[in-house]
């Protein structure tokens, strides 16, 4: 089956520039994430304000409704989704991005959020937030994260993707390495992998400390983001994002490119890069980059968003497995 899996790329199918969001944000809308209703899909996004106190960017949660072709937009988020943290605290810069899943009656919004350090840029954990009224709006259980870093995974735990799985909460999630600074002009970058949770409440998690459980194909210095699980015909497909660690925001050719691996077991992973086969359009919104993908099902039908250029700064594009 790996070896038919095509992909058809169907477009930039949304732009925040085209509307008005809550939070008076302007730009971006990276990460996007589906959830599923029975007459249409509303596809969650992290975008960016500008802070009055300094000029730097907060991330905040919205969401665009959509019909089910996926091309027709009912409309985006009138309110703000879910408050930034309050100081201090894990979230209080931003939340980007924020993973959605039904369970019972509520939905779970599994939030990644950053915070600003002194000596290197950012921070990361993941939080938990509840939803009652259909994924309108999300409160916080609690002030803290429900995954944080660790004894082995220092700095940068985020981007969790959440499944239940035959009555077992999975998360795949990024945890860093470290920081490192390539030269002495430069800012210090960081270096991801992606690690594995399990969990029986969805609250308190037992981690695979410090397993990579995708190879490299960079070596060392790759930097893996946002994982997305899809199960197929009784295997399950991971899709994801990889870069080099240094210098891809100026050079396209180490920039973001979505990867793949595959999985009979959810603990052995299979890494199989031109399974996607999303490759950009030069000169376009995904020409230089594409990243962060989401991976989900609609009547039938396996759907995978994504970001393009400038991370995200020109909406999500979508494609369809034929």
């Amino acid at each position: 089956m790996n070896k038919t899996m095509q992909w058809k790329k169907l477009g930039h199918i949304f732009d925040p520039a085209d509307h008005v969001l809550a939070n008076d944000c302007k730009h971006f809308a990276q990460s996007p994430q589906a959830l599923v209703f029975d007459d249409f899909v509303r596809i969650y996004f992290s975008t960016r304000a500008v802070d009055p106190a300094n000029g730097k960017y907060l991330s905040h949660v919205s969401f665009v409704d959509m019909r089910k072709d996926l091309r027709t937009i009912i409309g985006v988020a009138r309110q703000p989704v879910i408050t930034l943290g309050g100081l201090g605290c894990f979230d209080e810069h931003g939340i980007f991005p924020m993973n959605v899943m039904r369970h019972g009656d509520a939905v779970y919004g599994y939030t990644c959020g950053w915070n600003r350090r002194v000596s290197v840029s950012v921070d990361t954990a993941i939080g938990l937030a509840i939803s009652h009224d259909n994924g309108l709006t999300f409160e916080r259980i609690g002030p803290g994260p429900v995954l944080g870093p660790s004894l082995h995974e220092p700095c940068l735990v985020g981007d969790g993707f959440v499944k239940h799985i035959n009555g077992v909460f999975h998360m795949w999630y990024i945890f860093g390495t470290g920081w490192r600074r390539y030269s002495q002009d430069s800012a210090p970058d960081r270096t991801y992998k992606i690690g594995h949770a399990t969990s029986s409440d969805g609250i308190n998690w037992t981690k695979e400390e410090a397993r990579q459980i995708i190879t490299d194909r960079l070596g060392p210095g790759e930097s893996q983001a946002l994982p997305t699980v899809i199960t197929i015909e009784g295997r399950h497909h991971m899709f994801f994002c990889y870069r080099q660690s240094s210098d891809f925001r100026v050079n396209s050719g180490r920039a973001y490119r979505i990867g793949h691996a595959w999985s009979d077991d959810l603990t052995n992973w299979t890494r199989n890069d031109y399974q996607p086969g999303l490759e950009g359009t030069e000169g376009e919104w995904d020409g230089e980059m594409q990243c962060y993908p989401h991976v989900f099902e609609c009547d039938g039908s396996v759907y995978l968003l994504y970001n393009g250029n400038q991370f995200g700064r020109h909406g999500f594009g979508l494609a369809k497995l034929e």
